[in-house]
C-alpha cells in the first residue's frame, strides 16, 4: 500500500453466493485485506470464496428473526441494524454494498441510525447488472432502487454500459464511477505443469476441451451451450466442462441425453477452484442473453482461454471480436458452433487468440490496478469530495 494512503476499516455487504456480484465483492475484500485494510463482511452467510483464514478479514452474520406474524422475514431491516452495530463497534470508515437491492437502502438506514448518535458513516453502492436491468426495473422496486442509488455517497458500476443503462432507465443524473471487474492475474493463469497433470481427468490427448461457467439461470442460456457443443462434438473429438449449478441444469442434462453426448460432458457443479479448472480448457462458451460485464470470460481469458460470447451489454468492453475472442448475436447457435469448430481446428489462430486474451487481462483488468481505483474512490467518498 502507498504510504500516503491510510489503512481503512471497510464494511462490505453482498449476496454470499456464486453470482458475479458476490464473487467480485469477496475478491475485492480479499485484495483490500492483503493491502492492509481491515475488512468486515456483513452478510447472511460467509461469502463462499472466503476460507476463514485470511488476515484482516472479519465476518458478521445477519441473523433474521423468524416470527409467525412475518410471512417473509424482514432481512433488509435486520441487515440495516447489523450494519449500524458493526460500524459503531468497529469504527468503520465506510460501507461498500454490492447489488443495489436491498443493500443500498439498508445502508442508508444504518447511516441515518448512526447519525442520531453523532456518527458519520458514508456508503458506496456498486451496481452489478440485474439489480438495474431486471429486478430494479420492476415497478415494485424501481422507486426504492432509484432512491437508494441517489442517496448513496458514491456509486460505481462494473461497466460503462451499465452506467449508461442506469442513467437512462432510472433517470438518474448523478455521476457513476465506472470501475470494471478484475481478476487476480497471479492466480488465474496457465501453469503448464499443472495442466499436464489435471487435464487427462477431463479430456484425452486428442480431444478438445470446452468450458462454461455460470449460475445456470435462464439468462445464461445454458441450453445454447449444450447445443453448440453438440455440433462441435459431431465435428471433432471434444468434451465439455460445465461448472456451476442452478435452475437450468436439468435442461442441460436433458439436452445432453437428447443429443447422446451425456458421456462427453462433465457436470462439475459449484466449484471453489475455478482458477485450476479454467486453464485446462481450450475455449469458453458464454452465450448469455445479457452480461453487464462478463466476469467468467475474464477469468478464462486470464488463463489463456478465449471465449465465444454474445455481443450484449458490457461484453464488447472486454472482448474484441476476432482478436481476443469471438462475438455473435444472441441465440446464433449455428454461427457459434461453426466458429468454435474453425478455431479449434486451427491451433495457430487459437494460440494467438489465447495469448491476446491473456494480454487483455494483464493490461487492463489485473487486480492491482483496479483495486487502486477503488481505494482512490474510497478516499474521495470519505472526504466528501465525489461529485453528486
Amino acid at each position: 500500500m502507498s504510504e500516503t494512503r491510510p489503512r481503512r476499516r471497510i464494511g462490505i455487504t453482498c449476496y454470499p453466493t456464486y453470482g458475479g456480484s458476490g464473487v467480485v465483492a469477496t475478491e475485492l475484500g480479499i485484495e483490500l485485506a492483503a493491502r492492509g485494510h481491515e475488512v468486515h463482511f456483513i452478510t447472511s452467510a460467509p461469502p463462499f470464496r472466503l476460507n476463514g483464514r485470511e488476515k484482516n478479514i472479519h465476518f458478521h452474520e445477519v441473523a433474521v428473526y423468524h416470527y409467525p406474524l412475518f410471512e417473509h422475514p424482514p432481512y433488509d431491516l435486520a441487515l440495516a441494524t447489523r450494519m449500524a452495530e458493526v460500524a459503531e463497534f468497529y469504527s468503520l470508515d465506510l460501507l461498500h454494498v454490492h447489488y443495489a437491492i436491498p443493500h443500498s437502502v439498508s445502508a442508508l438506514l444504518a447511516k441515518q441510525m448512526l447519525a442520531t448518535r453523532g456518527i458519520h458513516l458514508p456508503f458506496i453502492t456498486t451496481l452489478h447488472g440485474t439489480d438495474i436491468t431486471l429486478v430494479g426495473l420492476d415497478p415494485s422496486y424501481l422507486p426504492i432502487t432509484k432512491f437508494g442509488i441517489e442517496q448513496s455517497d458514491g456509486v460505481t458500476s462494473i461497466s460503462a454500459y451499465l452506467a449508461e443503462r442506469t442513467h437512462e432507465a432510472f433517470r438518474i443524473i448523478r455521476p457513476i464511477e465506472v470501475i470494471r471487474n478484475f481478476v487476480d492475474c497471479d492466480i488465474y493463469k496457465r501453469d503448464e505443469e499443472k495442466v499436464a497433470r489435471m487435464r487427462p481427468k477431463y479430456a484425452n490427448e486428442n480431444e478438445r476441451l470446452l468450458v462454461h461457467l455460470s449460475n445456470f439461470r435462464p439468462v445464461k442460456r445454458v441450453a445454447d451451450v449444450v447445443e453448440v457443443f453438440a455440433r462441435v462434438a459431431q465435428a471433432m473429438p471434444a468434451r465439455l466442462m460445465l461448472i456451476g449449478d442452478g435452475p437450468d441444469r436439468s435442461v442441460a442434462e436433458y439436452l445432453a441425453r437428447k443429443h447422446g453426448i451425456q458421456n462427453r460432458i462433465h457436470f462439475l457443479g459449484k466449484q471453489d477452484n475455478v482458477y485450476e479448472l479454467l486453464p485446462l480448457a481450450d475455449l469458453m462458451l458464454m452465450p448469455s442473453e445479457m452480461e453487464s460485464f462478463g466476469l467468467a470470460a475474464l477469468e478464462a481469458m486470464a488463463c489463456r482461454v478465449p471465449a465465444i460470447a454474445t455481443q450484449v451489454g458490457g461484453v464488447p468492453e472486454l472482448i474484441e471480436h476476432n482478436v481476443n475472442g469471438l462475438l455473435f448475436p444472441i441465440g446464433d447457435i449455428e454461427s457459434m458452433a461453426k466458429a468454435a469448430i474453425d478455431l479449434l481446428s486451427n491451433p495457430t489462430r487459437l494460440g494467438h487468440m489465447a495469448q491476446a486474451a491473456r494480454q487483455t487481462a494483464q493490461n487492463h483488468f489485473c487486480a492491482q490496478n483496479i483495486i487502486t481505483r477503488y481505494e482512490d474512490f474510497y478516499e474521495q467518498v470519505i472526504a466528501g469530495t465525489p461529485a453528486l
